[in-house]
């Protein structure tokens, strides 16, 4: 089964990610559980927790449908002591609301070494930082999200990714998510069934399928190899539509949240609609 959806507004309160999603057909969704820009937000109240519990089952939601994610102020490669104490403080939050509301994934960004320590160095404080989140969480996966490698930011190498995996302790509860977009930014091409077989091929030498939990399916602005994280509308960037035709049809990519994060909310229905058939989704 595919689950095909938006990163749609929770603005007014959680459960509104729900009705949201359900208006543009989306069977999956991804959404921010409090404000992405502010480090402290309000405590989710009982009511808003059964409110959302509820919906969800109402609308026929599973957790393996929904990708919540955290906030970008979080770096947990920070190398600075202070930030990155009040990063990780922030995703046990994260982590905790996502508890709270019976999800059972949080995607995030794996972190930037800010041009002041090396990269392992970084890479090992966000393992560290994800051992630590685990150890005071139960029931939800650190799903870590490949970027663009724009300026210092981690992840953006198949390699950066199994490096932290490897140094989890509890590998049932660490995943990854793909955004093709960064992906393609990063200089992994995704154009042609040819480039697509080789590229997630290397993904499953490297990571492997078994660790994927929820893919970003957005075009790229910019060309391959470019390191800038600028989002298309699906067909009309320079990836094209034979990557989401391919993910859409290829069991690989089934039973996990398949989002857009597309620049023009006002096309997700048809964005949505057309991934549905290329999936043969009725």
């Amino acid at each position: 089964m595919k689950y095909i959806g938006a990163h749609v507004s929770a603005s007014g309160g959680v459960e509104n990610a729900i009705k949201n999603a359900k208006e543009i057909g989306a069977t999956a969704f991804a959404l921010f559980t409090k404000n992405q820009r502010q480090w402290i937000a309000p405590e989710l109240t009982p009511s808003q927790i059964t409110l959302f519990r509820d919906l969800m089952a109402k609308e026929g939601f599973s957790a393996g449908q929904i990708l919540p994610h955290d906030s970008y102020l979080i770096n947990l490669g920070h190398p600075d002591s202070d930030g990155l104490e009040k990063s990780r403080d922030s995703f046990f939050e994260e982590m905790r609301r996502c508890e709270l509301l019976g999800l059972d994934r949080l995607n995030f960004h794996p972190g930037s070494h800010l041009k002041r320590i090396d990269e392992e160095g970084s890479l090992q404080r966000i393992a560290e930082s994800i051992n630590m989140a685990l150890d005071r969480s139960k029931g939800v996966t650190a799903v870590l999200e490949n970027t663009a490698g724009q300026g210092s930011n981690l992840g953006y190498k198949f390699e950066h990714l199994a490096y932290i995996i490897d140094r989890v302790e509890d590998k049932s509860r660490v995943g990854v998510c793909l955004d093709t977009c960064h992906t393609f930014a990063a200089g992994y091409d995704l154009r042609t069934k040819e480039a697509l077989d080789a590229t997630f091929a290397e993904f499953d030498r490297i990571i492997g399928f078994g660790y994927l939990r929820g893919m970003h399916l957005n075009d790229a602005m910019r060309p391959l190899g470019s390191r800038i994280d600028r989002h298309s509308p699906l067909g009309d960037g320079e990836i094209g539509w034979e990557c989401f035709r391919y993910i859409a049809s290829d069991p690989r990519f089934d039973n996990i949240p398949l989002i857009l994060e597309t620049p023009d909310e006002a096309r997700w229905a048809e964005e949505i609609a057309k991934l549905k058939e290329f999936a043969a989704v009725k």
